[in-house]
């Protein structure tokens, strides 16, 4: 399985922003499930990465030309 960039620069912040509510909810709740889904979208953003924009095919980087005409 490759590991190909899948997230466009929108969708990384949205998963980052995510990410701190959750991380402020899990300290507040002091809940490790919310740690744990804050830890996961704080990697998806850093790794430009999702699995299940992967499952399903889907990619929302922006289209490199130098990519398309080998």
């Amino acid at each position: 399985m490759r590991f190909e960039k899948n997230i466009g620069t929108k969708d990384r912040l949205i998963r980052l922003t995510f990410g701190v509510v959750l991380l402020a909810c899990a300290w507040w709740a002091n809940s490790w499930l919310m740690l744990a889904f804050a830890l996961f979208c704080f990697y998806e953003a850093l790794a430009s990465w999702c699995v299940f924009y992967q499952w399903i095919g889907k990619n929302s980087c922006a289209i490199n030309s130098d990519k398309r005409n080998p």
